[in-house]
């Protein structure tokens, strides 16, 4: 140990990613089409496992895929039973992976409990979706 040197690593201490980095508009997204992005991320991955453990980090993150969710609900939807319906739907790379529209179980008294019971049950499916993804 006496003979380490610092060196520099990929990604600089504080360094924040965010989609505002994405393509923005269809001149961008053509040009990022031409990119074989699997094909680098597949590189990076075998450079990682084989070669340099340290930019594990940013494969991990240029490998990171978002899943994202909608949800909504109707107050007292169905006029026989007064139940409201939920539905929620989650997209994965722009794709629907995920999607569901029932009959609450329970009578809401208002929109905003209607709203919170199928934000409760749509929240805990996304948590369940993202473990079950990564």
């Amino acid at each position: 140990m006496s003979n380490c040197a610092p060196r520099d690593t990929l990604v600089a201490k504080g360094d924040k990613f965010s989609l505002h980095q994405c393509p923005k508009n269809e001149l961008e997204k053509k040009d990022m089409e031409r990119f074989p992005y699997a094909s680098a991320i597949g590189s990076l991955m075998y450079a990682q496992v084989c070669m340099h453990p340290d930019i594990a980090y940013i494969v991990g993150i240029s490998s990171h895929l978002e899943i994202v969710g909608y949800l909504d609900s109707d107050f007292t939807g169905c006029l026989e039973s007064m139940r409201s319906t939920s539905g929620y739907i989650f997209m994965l790379a722009g794709g629907a992976v995920s999607w569901k529209s029932v009959k609450q179980t329970l009578i809401a008294s208002s929109t905003m409990e209607a709203e919170f019971i199928d934000c409760y049950k749509a929240s805990n499916h996304g948590i369940w979706l993202r473990n079950f993804i990564t």
